[in-house]
C-alpha cells in the first residue's frame, strides 16, 4: 500500500472514530435525559451489550491468526485475513472496548463508589485483558506487514486467555465472593 493510500485510509478512520465518539456522547446523554433516574439500568444494558461484542472480537481475532499462519504470503486467502483482522478490531473490538470501559466506570462509580475488593480484582483483570487486546491489535498490525513470527500453536493458546479472563470477571460480578 502506498504512503498517500495509507494517509487517507488513516485519516478516514480518524474520521470514522471521532464521529462514532460524537454519536456515543449524543446518545448516551439523550439517553441521561430521557430515562432519568433509570439511567443505571440503560448503562448496565450498554455496558454487558458492550462487553459481550468486546469479548466475541477477542475470542475470534485469536482464531483468525491461527488460521492466518497457514495462508501463503501476498495470497488471496491471506490478504482476505487482513481486511478481516482489520475490520473486526477497528469495527467491532476497538469501539465496543472503549464502550465496555467508559460505561464500566461510571458504573463502578455510581453504584460501588469504586468500593469492593471483587470490583478492585474485576477492573485488574479488566486491565490485563485491555493488555491482550492491544497485544492482539499489535499482532494485526505484524500480520497486515507480512511479519508475523508466530506459529498457530501460539495463537490457539492466545485464544483461551480472554476466556478464562470472562469466567473469573463473570464470577466476581454476579457472586462477589468478597
Amino acid at each position: 500500500m502506498s504512503n498517500v493510500s495509507n494517509e487517507n485510509s488513516t485519516g478516514q478512520a480518524m474520521k470514522r472514530m471521532v464521529i462514532g465518539i460524537v454519536v456515543l456522547v449524543a446518545a448516551t446523554a439523550l439517553l441521561y435525559l430521557v430515562a432519568g433516574d433509570g439511567f443505571y439500568l440503560w448503562a448496565k444494558a450498554i455496558h454487558v451489550i458492550a462487553v459481550i461484542a468486546w469479548m466475541a472480537g477477542m475470542l475470534y481475532l485469536p482464531r483468525l491468526f491461527v488460521y492466518h499462519v497457514d495462508a501463503k504470503k501476498a495470497s488471496v486467502q491471506s490478504e482476505t485475513f487482513k481486511v478481516m483482522e482489520r475490520r473486526l478490531l477497528r469495527g467491532i473490538i476497538n469501539p465496543a472496548m472503549i464502550v465496555a470501559w467508559v460505561f464500566g466506570l461510571w458504573l463502578a462509580w455510581k453504584g460501588f463508589g469504586f468500593q469492593g475488593g471483587w470490583l478492585h480484582t474485576k477492573i485488574a483483570l479488566v486491565l490485563i485483558l485491555s493488555g491482550l487486546h492491544g497485544y492482539l491489535a499489535g499482532a494485526v498490525r505484524k500480520f497486515a506487514e507480512d511479519k508475523n513470527e508466530k506459529p498457530a500453536r501460539h495463537w490457539r493458546i492466545v485464544n483461551e486467555i480472554p476466556t478464562l479472563l470472562m469466567i473469573v470477571i463473570v464470577i466476581l460480578v454476579v457472586v462477589k465472593p468478597f
